[in-house]
């Protein structure tokens, strides 16, 4: 594979994101770039910075009990929340703070909540947060979950998403197509890199990605 690029956010100066370009292959979709996330997702003032950018979108306008940390995102989750809370952002748990849960799945994929998490998404104000979305299925998948166990979602955001909307819900993202204007993902069974018998660089998902 290439070495990454450096791409700066246009909401954030301190907001970094790194991209290789190759052909790697989703649970989802194959896709022409990676989206590298590692020192975001870890690192203390990548992470800060990330969740301060997001949060602008929900000042003084949304109601969040809960952010549900997608992808490894709980760091940023953790700062996000933070800066709900200064910023004024309301919440309607008893003690007023926000949560901060991750997701289980079961063996099938679908997400789970056990007995003594279900206090975080029933009868709550849900904030979704991936590291990217490609397709939006994650996020539709996610969304079915959270109505299921009776929350309400309030807000979507991710670091990187090729998709502006799902079922009606803006994407509050860091950085979109717009910023990678030839970022391509294609179905599995219609890939057209595949066709061109480009090789697969790894197999990639929201945790990171594994070379082949």
């Amino acid at each position: 594979m290439q070495s990454y690029i450096k791409m700066q956010s246009k909401r954030n100066k301190d907001v970094i994101l790194k991209i290789i370009p190759g052909h790697f292959v989703t649970p989802n979709s194959h896709i022409n770039y990676y989206v590298d996330m590692t020192t975001m997702k870890a690192r203390q003032n990548e992470a800060k910075a990330a969740a301060a950018a997001l949060a602008e979108a929900y000042y003084a306008t949304t109601v969040v009990d809960t952010i549900l940390c997608m992808d490894g995102t709980q760091v940023i989750g953790a700062y996000l929340a933070d800066e709900l809370s200064k910023n004024g952002v309301l919440s309607m748990n008893a003690h007023k703070t926000i949560y901060i849960a991750e997701p289980e799945y079961d063996l099938s994929g679908q997400m789970i909540f056990r007995e003594n998490q279900l206090m975080m998404i029933h009868g709550k104000h849900v904030l979704l947060l991936l590291a990217s979305a490609t397709t939006g299925k994650t996020i539709a998948r996610a969304l079915d979950g959270v109505h299921y166990y009776g929350g309400d979602i309030t807000g979507v955001s991710a670091i990187f998403s090729a998709v502006s909307k799902v079922a009606g819900i803006p994407v509050n993202a860091l950085f979109s197509t717009e910023d990678i204007p030839d970022y391509k993902t294609y179905a599995a069974d219609n890939c057209a890199l595949c066709k061109n018998a480009v090789a697969v660089d790894a197999i990639c998902n929201g945790f990171g990605y594994s070379r082949l």
